[in-house]
């Protein structure tokens, strides 16, 4: 027997809900496009990709599983397309080629604020600040290096002399002499060759870090270690995976003839082996969570509530003065 269902009722089955959201955690939900036209049609959102050999191309994209969608160089797409990204909570970021610079975003009005209040609390109270700015340096010199006690001062002395023996050591091991770390925007074509190869390649991590933070709903401005600048707190992130990325590959590439473009390309590479994005999102989560403390929220519950500070939370979208 056969029912039918009436229209309103296939519009709320078919209306997204924050259960059928992907966690961004879930991470294989990042996609990076360049050289399409993105379009919706009949079916949904798709990608149309163009080449001599097999002409005109029609790839769907599940928009319902993607978190974050970043647009590279030679993109397109149409305001119906955007729209349906949003209604599915997607983030969808202008980049540089391979995702390698962050120009704009499209944050969708559905992507939830909990990380960005948990970000807020903890930037907002000094001692739970000082306590992510010392979880970013253990997770950078291991568990243990910010004993209790231990000032940010302190800390910041012992980056200084671990970064400078991490320079000193790859420094033989390729056979540099007197390499030093230093950095002028101002002089950018006459730096030495590994300082380029390592601006360059601190550049393109930036824009990865960029877009991941704010995929999340976090705001780049609020920094732990690095205050001051709208990107403090990608710096701040950045520089737990330097050591490990960027640092090695700028010195292994000073004797290329064309470092700029060699540090970009090979970063790309780097990319695929470190799976970089899905690594910044958990990591970004641990620091402000580190108790693990984060729930998928119940779909049934409000997607905006009032703010109360004795009470807490209190559900929005009804008369409040009735219940007094």
């Amino acid at each position: 027997m056969t029912r039918h269902t009436p229209a309103g009722a296939r519009r709320k089955l078919t209306a997204p809900t924050v259960a059928m959201l992907p966690r961004i955690a879930d991470s294989l939900s990042f996609l990076y496009l360049d050289i399409v036209r993105i379009h919706q049609d009949d079916t949904g959102v798709c990608a149309e990709v163009t080449s001599e050999h097999h002409g005109t191309e029609t790839v769907y994209l599940p928009t319902a599983a993607l978190s974050c969608v970043l647009l590279g160089p030679g993109t397109s797409i149409t305001a119906r397309a955007l729209a349906t990204f949003a209604r599915h909570g997607t983030t969808v970021i202008t980049t540089g080629s391979g995702g390698v610079r962050c120009y704009s975003a499209a944050l969708p009005g559905s992507l939830t604020t909990t990380w960005l209040e948990r970000q807020t609390r903890a930037w907002a109270d000094d001692t739970r600040r000082l306590t992510v700015a010392k979880a970013m340096y253990e997770m950078r010199f291991g568990h243990g290096a910010a004993t209790e006690g231990t000032n940010l001062d302190k800390l910041r002395g012992m980056e200084g002399q671990r970064v400078k023996a991490h320079y000193q050591l790859l420094a033989r091991q390729y056979k540099i002499d007197r390499f030093r770390r230093a950095y002028d925007p101002n002089s950018w074509d006459t730096q030495d060759p590994v300082n380029l190869a390592l601006s360059s390649a601190n550049t393109c991590l930036y824009g990865i870090v960029h877009a991941a933070i704010l995929a999340l709903g976090c705001s780049p401005a609020l920094g732990f270690v690095h205050s001051g600048n709208q990107q403090a707190l990608v710096y701040d992130i950045a520089d737990l995976y330097k050591a490990e990325l960027t640092i090695p590959l700028a010195f292994s590439l000073h004797a290329s003839t064309n470092l700029e473009a060699e540090a970009r390309r090979s970063f790309r590479n780097e990319l695929r082996l470190f799976r970089l994005l899905p690594r910044i999102v958990t990591d970004i989560q641990r620091l402000l969570d580190p108790e693990n403390k984060y729930e998928t929220p119940d779909p049934e519950e409000h997607m905006v509530d009032l703010w109360d500070p004795v009470a807490g939370a209190v559900p929005a979208g009804i008369n409040h003065g009735q219940t007094t």
